[in-house]
C-alpha cells in the first residue's frame, strides 16, 4: 500500500523528513547501496564532460555530492539548491573541508520556483529528486527554463528493475531490508519506507521521457545502470 501521508503537502513533508535524517543521510545512502551511488553520479559527471559546461545548476542537491562531483569538470561555477536546510547545512560543512567553497554555492530554493533568469545555465543536474517533486511538471520546466538553448539536462533518479531474478532479489531489499535498516540507524520512521513507496510510484521509462518532452527538453534519452535500479535521462534544450 502506498504511502499515503504524502499525498497532501508532499513539499512541507519531504522538507521536515529531510531536515531530520540530515545528519545520517551520507552514510546510509552509501551504505544501503553498497557505495554504487558514488559510480552512479560519476555517470554524469563523464556524461556532462562532452560539453564542457562552465556554469552549472544541481537541483535538490540535499548534501552536496553531486555537485562536488561535477567540481572534477572544473567549471566556473556550480549552484546547489534544496528546500531542505539541514541537508544544505552538511553539504557547505563538506565543500569547506574540500576548500570548494570558491567553486560551489548551496542555496535553499524550491525546484518548481527557481529564482534564476531563463538561460542561465549550461547544466541543469538533479539526482535522487524528481521524484519528490510535489508537481512533475512544473519543476521539469522551470529547469528547461533556466538552462540555455543548447544545454543539458542530466537526471539520475532510482527505477525499477525488470529481469529475472533480480527483480525478485532488488524488490524484497527495497521493501523489507532498506527500510528496517534506515529507521535503526536514522531513528526515523517513515523515510526509508517512502523511498521504495516513491519509487514506486514514479513514472519511469517511456513515461518519464514523454514527461521531460512535454517539459520543452528535446533529444531525451535514457540509460539504465546497475540492472535497472537506478536510470540516467538526459535531454538538451
Amino acid at each position: 500500500m502506498p504511502n499515503q501521508t504524502l499525498k497532501t503537502g508532499k513539499k512541507e513533508k519531504v522538507r521536515t523528513m529531510f531536515n531530520d535524517i540530515a545528519g545520517n543521510y551520507d552514510f546510509l545512502n552509501h551504505f544501503l547501496s553498497a557505495g554504487i551511488d558514488i559510480q552512479w553520479r560519476k555517470k554524469v559527471r563523464k556524461l556532462l564532460a562532452k560539453k564542457n559546461p562552465k556554469v552549472i545548476l544541481d537541483v535538490a542537491t540535499g548534501t552536496g555530492d553531486l555537485a562536488i562531483e561535477l567540481c572534477k569538470l572544473n567549471p566556473d561555477k556550480i549552484i546547489g539548491v534544496d528546500i531542505a536546510t539541514g541537508m544544505l547545512d552538511i553539504g557547505r560543512q563538506k565543500i569547506l573541508k574540500k576548500k570548494l567553497d570558491k567553486k560551489i554555492s548551496l542555496e535553499t530554493g524550491d525546484s518548481e520556483n527557481l529564482k534564476f533568469n531563463d538561460n542561465t545555465f549550461d547544466a541543469v543536474t538533479v539526482a535522487f529528486g524528481v521524484r519528490n517533486y510535489e508537481n512533475l511538471q512544473k519543476g521539469l520546466k522551470e529547469m528547461c527554463r533556466v538552462m540555455k538553448v543548447g544545454g543539458t539536462v542530466a537526471i539520475l533518479e532510482f527505477s525499477k528493475p525488470k529481469s529475472f531474478p533480480f527483480k525478485q532479489i532488488y524488490s524484497s531489499y527495497f521493501k523489507y531490508i532498506l527500510p528496517g535498516f534506515g529507521r535503526i540507524i536514522s531513528k526515523h520512521n517513515e523515510a526509508y519506507t517512502y523511498l521504495p513507496d516513491s519509487v514506486q510510484e514514479f513514472a519511469e521509462d517511456k513515461a518519464f521521457l514523454m514527461e521531460m518532452e512535454k517539459a520543452g527538453y528535446k533529444e531525451v534519452s535514457q540509460k539504465r545502470l546497475t540492472f535497472g535500479i537506478s536510470t540516467l535521462y538526459f535531454g538538451t534544450k
